[in-house]
């Protein structure tokens, strides 16, 4: 399972990417795409055209770490939008690599901080 720190953004390129493409050409993606930084601390991730490989790209401060995940029976869920990239969550993360439909989840409202009376 992959951990990933608390306030770590993820976001999904929605399109689908070569998957040929290795760390330096994901950042270009990243770059090209997305228009974002590589080399921010967000995990970037990006699918095939068929929808059963992933592969994620985090620059965790020392270089660039490149994970990949290939479906053997199912497909990956992803939105289906016009946007470049999507947002995650942490929890919408896993769920995502466990191959199960995220899109349904709900994130909750922030709480409200306290206030003294």
């Amino acid at each position: 399972m992959l951990q990933v720190a608390s306030g770590t953004r993820v976001y999904l390129a929605c399109k689908p990417v070569d998957m040929r493409l290795g760390a330096p050409g994901l950042c270009a993606a990243v770059g090209k795409l997305l228009h974002e930084d590589p080399f921010s601390g967000s995990l970037f991730l990006f699918r095939s055209k068929r929808g059963n490989y992933l592969k994620m790209i985090y620059f965790d401060g020392s270089g660039v770490c490149l994970f990949a995940k290939k479906m053997e029976r199912r497909k990956f869920v992803w939105p289906r939008t016009l946007d470049a990239k999507a947002p995650l969550s942490a929890g919408q993360l896993s769920l995502l690599l466990e191959g199960i439909d995220w899109r349904e989840t709900v994130r909750p409202e922030p709480v409200a901080k306290p206030v003294l009376i």
